[in-house]
C-alpha cells in the first residue's frame, strides 16, 4: 500500500515541478535576499537611532525637570509678590483715594497681558 502512495506522490510532485519556472523560483529566492539584507540594515539603524535618542533623552530629561522645578517656584514667588503688591496698593488707595488713576486711564499704564486669564479668540 505504500508503493502506490510513494508513486502518487512522486508523480504530483514531477507535475509541480513543470508548473514552476526554476529560474523565476530562483529570481524570487535573490530578491528575498536582497529585501532581508535592506530590512535588517533598516533594523540596525533605528535600533542605533532608538539607542542615541534615549541619551539624548535621558540628559534632556533631568534638565526639563530641574527647570519645571524651577518655574514653579518662580511663579510661586510672583504669586506671592503679587498678591502683596496688590494688598499695599489697596491700602495705600484707603488711605490716598487719588494715588492711582481711575480704571479707565490705568490700561494706558499697564499693557502686560493677565496671564491668569485664558486667551479668547
Amino acid at each position: 500500500m505504500e508503493e502506490p502512495i510513494r508513486e502518487a506522490s512522486q508523480q504530483v510532485s514531477e507535475e509541480f515541478k513543470t508548473l514552476v519556472n526554476a529560474q523565476d523560483l530562483n529570481s524570487l529566492r535573490h530578491l528575498q535576499h536582497l529585501i532581508l539584507g535592506r530590512l535588517q540594515d533598516s533594523n540596525a539603524v533605528l535600533s542605533h537611532y532608538n539607542e542615541f535618542a534615549e541619551n539624548c533623552f535621558a540628559d534632556v530629561s533631568l534638565d526639563f525637570s530641574r527647570n519645571t522645578r524651577l518655574l514653579k517656584s518662580m511663579k510661586a514667588d510672583l504669586d506671592y509678590i503679587f498678591l502683596k503688591l496688590r494688598s499695599i496698593k489697596s491700602k495705600i488707595l484707603a488711605t490716598y483715594p487719588d494715588a492711582f488713576p481711575d480704571e479707565s486711564t490705568s490700561d494706558a499704564f499697564d499693557r502686560r497681558p493677565d496671564l491668569e486669564l485664558p486667551l479668547s479668540n
